[in-house]
């Protein structure tokens, strides 16, 4: 099926996918600061300074456990209800914790009921994340022309990179505005309620959008069916591992680069730190995130001309010397090599990130691609995300910083192995042929 549409409407439809990922990832991303930064002596103060951040890290953590839960449960009511009411579900309870996080007392003020909150809302943050991407991912690809879903599947795309500029421009100007000292007692709270605003701006532009073409022409067939996750699982299990295989090393490089990076950037170097300012280490995130944002950009616009499979191969490929290289290049005490190894980092992350909005959803039917593809970008998170955040602290203390190179190496020759194992998807028609609920039971 040529899906065509209306500039105007796809200009709408772009920034409604382009608007609920920014601020779905501000939200994310001001979390993994604020464990690296703060957490700790708040929520763990009996740990001490260096265990206590790890632990709050490790409560970044838990999101990734429960974003599987969440791509199973909104991918079926996505499947079933459709993108749009879904979408605006996971934008709700994604900003509502986030909101409820700014206001939670500290252990000192209500002991261990502190980080057993903090625990519930990341976990609650986690499970609407899940179900997040893949919806805005088929908002754009469900509605793009044939031979233009790179193009416009890139808005989604560009989520993490400008999630990044915004929070860390929301910490920076925090601090610089009300001083370091008043930002560890009690103004890391103001990024967490400041997200009310973005809330009620993605709200507004995703209530007035239609439902994708894809949906519409499930419906009309008559072809949902019951239980999307268990068609999905019975009809495409392979896909849906091999997709979430291929995203690993994106998702690890992506969250040691932002949030274990970011956790031992201010650190001193007899600590295995780098011995770097917190301004240092929120300036250099910002132009790390416009790197991502730019290389998005390139490849999933290549995409369209070369093909997906090849975009991805070579963003994969890279990246099994970018971890060596950028790791490398980190010099403790300077802020010139922490900003360059991270763009190293994400232009290894951005390459394969682009194409993959298009990629994944062009895998998977239409009657449960809302539940596949969000059950494959949110097993690479598992992967890729949870994994590294578990075991970067033993590696560092093992290896160091080589440790940490070793580990994405390790995790492209496995997303580069995956990929080999799919086949290219640019220039299929999307939907060609609804099926009955029988065949997919």
């Amino acid at each position: 099926m040529t899906t065509t549409t209306q500039p105007r409407s796809m200009s709408r439809i772009a920034m409604a996918s382009l608007v609920g990922t920014t601020i779905e990832f501000y939200d994310f991303l001001i979390y993994g600061y604020a464990a690296a930064l703060v957490f700790g002596p708040l929520f763990f103060p009996s740990l001490g300074t260096a265990a206590g951040t790890w632990a709050s890290v490790a409560t970044f953590g838990v999101a990734f456990v429960f974003r599987p839960l969440g791509a199973v449960v909104f991918g079926h009511f996505g499947d079933r209800l459709g993108r749009k009411r879904t979408l605006v579900t996971t934008l709700l309870m994604m900003g509502g914790a986030t909101f409820a996080i700014g206001l939670i007392p500290t252990a000192a003020a209500i002991g261990a009921a502190a980080p057993l909150l903090l625990v519930l809302l990341r976990a609650t943050q986690g499970t609407a994340l899940g179900g997040e991407w893949a919806g805005a991912a088929l908002l754009t690809s469900e509605y793009a022309a044939e031979g233009k879903r790179g193009r416009y599947s890139l808005f989604p795309q560009l989520g993490p990179g400008l999630g990044v500029i915004i929070a860390s421009g929301t910490f920076l100007l925090t601090i610089q505005v009300i001083g370091l000292a008043a930002f560890q007692q009690w103004a890391w709270r103001v990024p967490f309620l400041v997200s009310i605003v973005l809330i009620a701006l993605g709200l507004w532009v995703r209530l007035n959008i239609a439902e994708t073409p894809s949906f519409a022409k499930v419906t009309a067939a008559r072809a949902k069916v019951s239980f999307p996750f268990a068609a999905a699982l019975h009809d495409q299990w392979r896909q849906i591992l091999l997709g979430g295989g291929m995203l690993a090393m994106t998702f690890g490089a992506f969250y040691l680069a932002v949030v274990f990076l970011g956790g031992i950037a201010t650190r001193p170097p007899e600590e295995n730190g780098l011995g770097l300012t917190l301004n240092q280490m929120l300036t250099a995130n910002m132009v790390a995130g416009l790197v991502l944002c730019v290389a998005v950009i390139g490849s999933a616009l290549l995409s369209d001309r070369v093909g997906r499979r090849a975009v991805l191969l070579s963003g994969t490929v890279f990246g099994l010397i970018a971890g060596p290289v950028a790791f490398a290049i980190l010099t403790p005490g300077d802020a010139g090599s922490f900003t360059l190894a991270m763009a190293v980092l994400m232009i290894a992350i951005g390459i394969p990130y682009g194409p993959a909005a298009a990629y994944l959803p062009e895998l998977f039917r239409a009657e449960y691609r809302y539940t596949a593809a969000g059950m494959a970008y949110n097993l690479a998170g598992i992967i890729g995300g949870a994994l590294p955040l578990v075991i970067g602290g033993a590696l560092l203390e093992r290896w160091g910083t080589s440790g940490l190179a070793g580990f994405v190496t390790v995790l492209a020759v496995f997303s580069t192995a995956c990929l080999l194992a799919l086949r290219e998807t640019r220039g299929q028609v999307l939907d060609a042929d609804p099926v009955s609920p029988a065949t997919t039971a």
